[in-house]
């Protein structure tokens, strides 16, 4: 059968194709980003800047290595707020590396709840897991999350055993994790899981105990043996099925929510060809025509963690309010280790609602105004003159529109749409008396960012 090639290498290089690419890739990006970017080649962008692997990244608190005391209520959420505020602190300061997006794709894909793993400690090691797979090897990620502290609580793996079966993780592990319901039967989770026994924690490891472990033979997938939970995913990974399965989950989170069926397919083979190896594919995908076809581009409704992660980097604002941000990410439905259900956040149409759209607009004018919704100042606030004059047209209103919303809003905004935000700019006056350095300046200059980020267009990406 021939194949389309919907993987074929784009040939333009310009301004559009690297907002694209990097409203995809990272949270948020500024004009200064965008130059440098295109002082390297497509290739060069993207294996050695956006596929970086990245350095041993700070702590959260030396707590992280403390061995976990039940029933530590008020300390240990104290100290779920620090890990989400240093995960906060990695996605702004993430430079050009895709790997805080994979962190984020990895925790909603695996999914773990603090109300469920309860302990901090488990949940910071679970997302260095995320974060040192970020670019590796798919199959040996599931390995390593199959035994790992926090999915042994949150999926019961801790409690299965030879004598008390728990088929929890097994189920998940099949129909949410790797295959997707119709290619395994039930007599496979049933398998499975007896070679998913004998994990419980000690402390802040996870420990095999062999008595614990169903020593049988066990028939899945076709095959037959004393498997034990490696065994079980080397089986797993023989299938096509799964290659297909993580390109879904890539495809939705970097191109659109609807499948291609064709592309998904051909990045498939890529993933398979690679031994499930991610640089390859990644690189692939993002260097694609598809990719960056004008169907893709400004079609992807942004996260709150996007939206709100993204305006911090976009506005240059250096200390960041935790507290404010953790609290709108909770109004706007994606509080960090906390998603619905096993099955994650669902993302795009299920962000924007009736009540959290104009939440989203609460949030966004807080920050142009530097007040807290509800009362109080921010940490920092946006100086809106400073910004604007990171733009060489700043004096020109008519291109200073144009300039700022090219960078800012990925959807190709209509004639009417720039005239409207040109109008709110200007407030009354006349496009010759447009200057910065007007006493209404600055009053102007918040009217028109608050404007341009309530509209539709700039909660696409």
């Amino acid at each position: 059968m021939q194949r389309h090639n919907l993987l074929k290498k784009i040939s333009t290089w310009d301004a559009a194709t690297v907002r694209h690419i990097l409203s995809r890739s990272v949270f948020g990006f500024t004009q200064q980003e965008v130059d440098f970017a295109l002082t390297k080649t497509l290739d060069e962008f993207v294996d050695d800047y956006l596929l970086e692997d990245i350095t041993e990244q700070s702590l959260p608190g030396d707590w992280v290595n403390e061995v976990p005391i039940p029933n530590n209520g008020t300390v240990d959420r104290q100290r779920f707020k620090e890990l989400t505020y240093w995960w906060y602190d990695l996605m702004k300061n993430q430079g050009y590396t895709l790997a805080e997006k994979m962190a984020l794709l990895w925790h909603n894909h695996f999914v773990s709840e603090i109300s469920v793993a309860k302990f901090p400690q488990y949940l910071y090691k679970q997302n260095k897991l995320f974060r040192d797979f970020a670019f590796g090897n798919v199959k040996e990620l599931t390995k390593a999350v199959t035994i790992d502290p926090a999915m042994l609580i949150y999926l019961d793996g801790r409690k299965n055993s030879k004598r008390k079966p728990n088929e929890n993780y097994g189920r998940e592990l099949l129909e949410l994790f790797t295959l997707g319901v119709g290619n395994y039967s039930e007599t496979d989770i049933v398998e499975a899981s007896k070679a998913l026994t004998g994990w419980r924690l000690d402390g802040l490891v996870s420990q095999f105990v062999p008595n614990r472990f169903d020593n049988s033979e066990k028939t899945f997938l076709g095959e037959t043996g004393n498997f034990n939970h490696e065994d079980i995913i080397d089986i797993i990974f023989t299938q096509d099925a799964v290659a297909e399965w993580f390109c879904k989950k890539l495809y939705k989170e970097f191109v659109y929510y609807e499948p291609n069926e064709t592309y998904i397919n051909e990045l498939a083979v890529v993933m398979r060809n690679n031994n499930y190896e991610l640089k390859p594919v990644l690189s692939t995908l993002l260097k694609s025509e598809y990719f960056h076809s004008e169907e893709i581009r400004g079609a992807k409704i942004k996260s709150p963690i996007e939206l709100i992660i993204g305006l911090m980097r976009q506005f240059l604002i250096g200390e960041l309010d935790y507290n404010y941000l953790r609290k709108a990410s909770i109004v706007l439905q994606q509080e960090l280790y906390n998603p619905p259900d096993v099955k994650g956040w669902e993302g795009q149409r299920h962000w924007i609602s009736t009540n959290t759209y104009p939440l989203r607009n609460v949030f966004t004018d807080s920050i142009v105004e530097g007040k807290k919704y509800g009362g109080g100042k921010l940490t920092e606030k946006v100086n809106v003159v400073i910004f604007a004059r990171s733009f060489a047209s700043v004096e020109d209103a008519v291109n200073f529109v144009e300039d700022v919303t090219k960078l800012l809003i990925q959807f190709p905004l209509s004639t009417l749409r720039k005239e409207f935000l040109l109008q709110t700019l200007l407030d009354g006056s006349s496009v010759y008396d447009w200057s910065t350095y007007n006493s209404q300046a600055e009053s102007r200059l918040k009217k028109f960012f608050k404007a341009l980020l309530r509209l539709p267009e700039y909660q696409l990406s």
